[in-house]
């Protein structure tokens, strides 16, 4: 823990010497969030839990509690510049606070564990933990206080609030308990999801143009050579506009499901690209072939959309299940009818 790069130096203390960590991101840091952000080595970007100090605290600074995913981390320990206080990092298996809470990691089993681990009671004379609020789902307040004799404060929302936080003598204004999920937010999420479903589609492409080569009598595979430029931009056409226009798109989108939403993506897609076709556009082969694109088009943005079901504030974990329940029978049976359309335009073309 204190070869870490984001460790400047040590504080002591009566339950040992604990690691200071510094407040100002180094190029390292902004690498490993552009990395992430690309879904490169997400489930590896850890900081290992325990405690560590910001500025020079003293028994009588605040402890914040977060998770050992290392972005979540960092965006922490920036917002504290000028501040003396304690982190106290959960082991959350490398997943956010949010997420954490809903799978369990970040809950009251992990912190009254981190708590002894890091002999808290000795280091510091205050006796409440701050924890990020979208934690709170995985608390139970009262039986950490029982179990550690520690109170639990919920601090805002946003790392960016708690200097005002702090001051304001732990007390959040109604704005820092606003969860916001905003165009920014949104955004974040597309060269993740891009990057996650690129090995799948890339498959399902190549596969497209494999078959582009069926003729009723057999397989040509100049035929299939001839296609397969129109069929792969079609194909990752197909995964890239939903995934980019959902998150983008997401408040203003009709229903509340998720498969929702990405259908009506999925429809307007579908229609766009019939009025492509039918001006001449785009040539996705004959009216058989482009029925079943518009259907695997319309399917596949339902399907994509599902997705940000877990990187949103819009949906609860029972409320995702109930949703893939009903959703993924309907986008498969539309698939389905999508392959049979386009392999059967295929043929008949030949």
């Amino acid at each position: 823990m204190t070869g870490a790069p984001f460790v400047t130096g040590r504080v002591s203390t009566p339950a040992g010497e604990v690691p200071r960590a510094s407040t100002a991101l180094s190029w390292r840091d902004h690498w490993g969030t552009l990395f992430v952000r690309l879904a490169m080595g997400r489930m590896a970007y850890t900081v290992e839990p325990g405690l560590y100090a910001v500025g020079s605290p003293s028994p009588e600074s605040p402890v914040l509690v977060s998770a050992n995913y290392k972005l979540s981390f960092d965006h922490l320990r920036s917002r504290l510049g000028g501040l003396d206080a304690w982190i106290l990092v959960l082991d959350t298996k490398g997943i956010n606070v949010w997420c954490a809470a809903g799978k369990g990691t970040f809950g009251t089993d992990e912190i009254v564990r981190r708590v002894a681990a890091t002999r808290l009671a000795e280091v510091v004379t205050g006796r409440r933990l701050i924890l990020p609020q979208l934690g709170a789902p995985g608390v139970s307040a009262h039986e950490v206080t029982r179990q550690t004799r520690f109170g639990v404060v919920y601090g805002p929302v946003r790392a960016a609030d708690i200097p005002e936080f702090l001051r304001a003598g732990m007390k959040a204004t109604p704005g820092m308990r606003r969860v916001r999920f905003g165009i920014r937010d949104r955004a974040v999420l597309i060269p993740v999801e891009l990057v996650i479903g690129a090995k799948l589609i890339f498959g399902v492409a190549s596969v497209m143009v494999l078959l582009g080569g069926l003729v009723r009598w057999g397989y040509s595979v100049d035929r299939a050579a001839a296609s397969a430029p129109g069929v792969a931009a079609l194909a990752l056409a197909a995964f890239a506009f939903p995934v980019v226009l959902v998150p983008l798109l997401l408040p203003w989108l009709p229903g509340r499901a998720f498969a929702v939403k990405g259908a009506w993506v999925g429809a307007a897609m579908a229609l766009g690209l019939y009025l492509a076709a039918h001006a001449g556009v785009v040539n996705p082969g004959g009216r058989l072939e482009l029925w079943g694109w518009m259907a695997g088009w319309t399917a596949l943005a339902s399907y994509v959309a599902m997705n940000f079901t877990g990187a949103s504030t819009y949906t609860s974990l029972s409320g995702v299940y109930a949703e893939m329940k009903r959703a993924i029978p309907a986008q498969a049976v539309l698939a389905a009818a999508a392959a049979v359309l386009w392999i059967s335009g295929r043929l008949a073309g030949s």
